[in-house]
């Protein structure tokens, strides 16, 4: 039998437990709590102390990547193609905003640096991108799941995961060296080819999906919506896709089903665990003597990118024709990275050079690690801060 790895997994569910409980009776988002309680039982800090900590090891990884997969699952079930196509030129808009404001403004840091052109594109990706994960779970901690902010929130999470989907193929070619244009364009046609499918599917397959996922038993339904939706999200990890993106569009497929409200039911319980998980693993990734040794350019980087998210998010939600708060609210929310950021950190790392290796990964679990606490807190107290900014 398996005893320590069980002994680690006891060991990481009552620790994510207590941080739940602590954030609880603070009446705090458990999100930075999660974060928190991984740094503290990981091998860096309790497992230096003891042999009683939790390892992070691949079996933790695959958990919070279902976290991830379960969370945009959900925010699927809530956002219909219909809504999607009926808001395509503002998604455009805003998403457009988003990139021109937040990519340039990485690669100029990593430039400014004496960083190589390539070194910067990492950067860039790294800030750019916000986290769909830490930002769907904390609307639905706050309950703006279906308030007006969230258009423009999720529409701008979707243009990202499109862009990153190319983003990542570009740059693998080039970490990987494979230098051939056509494998790069097939690869491309590829990942675009699946997220299409899935998108007809959500669109015209609607009876398919209730067929897929009907059963006549909780148990079988419940089996069924998992396996549909982890076999999309890791078919669309294996084609060089974000995961998140696959299961998001599997979420409005379901959501078009008469099955929806029953489906949502059964997997919001394996949704909150694993979510719960996935915050945890990035406070696991972290290495407090890392932060310490980047701490310098990790300021430069919260500094310079969460004003830019901050501006980028509040003309998105402009561009909904909202208000000016709650347009502040949609740039306070957009503020996390998280996710996305870590897997572009793990490719830089493949590439030949010291920053690729060492200074961009080290840097990039601490950038996540102070943004998602940021952006949650940011969300939670947005109407106090801008109360407390001049008038426009």
């Amino acid at each position: 039998m398996a005893a320590t790895s069980l002994l680690e997994v006891g060991i990481m569910l009552a620790a994510i437990a207590i941080g739940g409980s602590v954030a609880s009776r603070l009446g705090q988002s458990v999100i930075p709590f999660y974060v928190v309680t991984g740094i503290l039982v990981g091998p860096e800090a309790l497992g230096r102390l003891t042999a009683l900590h939790v390892s992070s090891g691949e079996f933790v990884e695959v958990l919070a990547e279902l976290g991830i997969v379960f969370l945009l699952f959900f925010l699927g079930l809530e956002f219909s193609l219909d809504r999607l196509l009926a808001n395509r030129q503002r998604i455009t808009a805003a998403g457009t905003v988003d990139l021109l404001i937040n990519f340039p403004v990485g690669v100029l840091i990593g430039l400014a640096l004496g960083w190589s052109l390539t070194e910067a594109m990492f950067l860039g990706g790294i800030v750019y991108i916000s986290s769909s994960a830490v930002i769907t779970k904390s609307l639905i901690d706050l309950g703006w799941i279906a308030n007006d902010e969230s258009d423009p929130m999720l529409g701008t999470l979707v243009f990202e995961d499109l862009a990153i989907a190319v983003y990542l193929t570009l740059m693998s070619a080039v970490v990987l060296d494979s230098g051939d244009l056509a494998d790069v364009l097939t690869d491309l046609v590829v990942a675009m080819g699946f997220l299409l499918a899935l998108l007809a599917v959500a669109h015209y397959g609607t009876s398919l999906v209730e067929r897929l996922v009907a059963a006549e038993t909780q148990e079988l339904r419940l089996l069924r919506s998992a396996a549909v939706t982890v076999l999309a999200g890791g078919i669309a990890l294996e084609l060089g896709v974000s995961e998140a993106v696959a299961a998001f569009f599997v979420g409005m497929a379901v959501g078009s089903t008469s099955d929806s409200d029953a489906v949502e039911h059964l997997l919001m319980p394996i949704r909150d665990l694993f979510a719960a998980v996935f915050f945890f693993w990035i406070g696991l990734e972290t290495d407090p003597a890392a932060l310490v040794a980047t701490a310098g350019l990790l300021a430069l980087l919260v500094a310079l990118t969460t004003p830019t998210k901050l501006v980028s998010g509040y003309l998105g939600g402009r561009s909904y024709d909202l208000d000016a708060r709650r347009s502040f609210r949609v740039g306070a929310g957009m503020v996390t990275r998280g996710e996305f950021s870590l897997v572009i950190a793990t490719l830089a790392a493949a590439g030949g050079t010291e920053v690729l290796r060492d200074t961009i990964p080290s840097v990039t679990v601490g950038y996540v690690l102070v943004m998602s606490v940021l952006g949650t807190t940011l969300m939670q107290y947005s109407d106090a801060v801008w109360d407390r900014l001049p008038a426009p």
